[in-house]
């Protein structure tokens, strides 16, 4: 008997991937899809793309349609989905896509978010090294609520997380700057997201330390063995719809040489079937990860400037969202890791 599963803000691209993803899984079977103002609507009319889930309906979002699955996704805005969640039983898998219990820190709730804090959940980045030995993954064995990471954070977290843990780069002096494709932002209609703002212009945004994503990522980095690390962290939207290459630089540990650099990442990622280390002098396009649960990194060291460089890409909303909660969601239930999961991109 597979698994029931139900997702709630099924009508946005986050939510539109993950019933992408959970319709080829072996285990689970989709039961449920729900929505706010597309409630009432097929599913298909939202998603043409979806015809395996032609028969589903999108129904109205609520606990008592949330209830009675084995799994609950929910695919919904920051502030949305703590209170909801609140309402569910506690034997069932809840894997929340949004920011509502991924930070640990209330202060930091506060300062970047606002409103009610709803406590952090088991933090659903299976890859994250931590400080000595081990990984995230040993914290979502049986877990029955897990926190979807951030897209941006996912790519800056596994670049820069290996350096941090076998000490080759600085914390205090790190930088990130983000491509970033607008799905990131979702659905809704927003006059910076329109096709004739983006087409043919790249437009930074939140500049300046003002991007939510940076306390998780620094969250992350302590977890990894950072002391009161600092990043710079600049995203910029492309015209790509979407995918995200991340360019990261730290300043080297003085006296710490290219081989010792490139051996951190290796070793960290060598028994990983979605992070993959490129030979040296190699650096991924957001291309190479399209539609793939995977995160593609190029390693190297400028020795004039004395820093580390690494270049990550994802898929946003495979690897930077849907991909990570069923991988996430493999993992707590005792499942094979990979399972449901593409580890192919698409081309051209």
């Amino acid at each position: 008997m597979p698994y029931s599963v139900a997702v709630a803000g099924a009508s946005g691209y986050a939510g539109g991937e993950v019933l992408r993803l959970l319709s080829a899984h072996p285990e689970l079977q989709v039961r449920t899809a729900t929505a706010h103002s597309h409630a009432g609507q097929r599913l298909i009319d939202v998603h043409p793309h979806l015809r395996s889930l032609a028969s589903l309906d999108l129904v109205e979002t609520t606990a008592s349609t949330l209830a009675g699955h084995d799994i609950v996704v929910l695919a919904l805005p920051h502030g949305a989905s703590g209170a909801l969640a609140a309402e569910l039983p506690d034997d069932v898998l809840v894997l929340d896509l949004g920011a509502d219990h991924r930070l640990t820190s209330e202060a930091d709730w506060d300062r970047f978010y606002g409103g009610e804090w709803h406590g952090a959940w088991a933090y659903g980045l299976p890859e994250l090294v931590h400080a000595g030995s081990g990984r995230q993954r040993d914290a979502l064995a049986g877990a029955r609520r897990i926190a979807v990471p951030g897209c941006n954070v996912t790519a800056v977290t596994l670049g820069l997380a290996p350096g941090i843990r076998a000490g080759v780069i600085e914390p205090g002096d790190l930088t990130a700057a983000l491509a970033v494709g607008p799905s990131g932002a979702g659905r809704s209609l927003k006059t910076e997201l329109l096709a004739s703002e983006l087409l043919g212009s790249a437009s930074p945004y939140a500049v300046g330390g003002v991007h939510r994503h940076i306390p998780e990522i620094l969250q992350n980095l302590a977890v990894a063995g950072a002391e009161t690390p600092t990043i710079s962290f600049t995203p910029v939207l492309v015209p790509m719809s979407r995918g995200i290459l991340a360019t990261l630089t730290a300043r080297l540990v003085p006296g710490t040489s290219a081989a010792a650099v490139r051996d951190a990442w290796v070793d960290a990622y060598a028994s990983e079937h979605f992070v993959h280390v490129l030979p040296e002098g190699r650096f991924p396009k957001t291309a190479d990860a399209l539609g793939a649960n995977t995160a593609l990194m190029g390693v190297a060291v400028d020795a004039d400037a004395c820093r580390v460089v690494v270049v990550v890409a994802i898929d946003n909303l495979v690897k930077g969202t849907a991909g990570a909660a069923v991988q996430s969601l493999n993992i707590a239930l005792g499942l094979d890791e990979t399972l449901g999961l593409p580890l192919d991109g698409v081309a051209p």
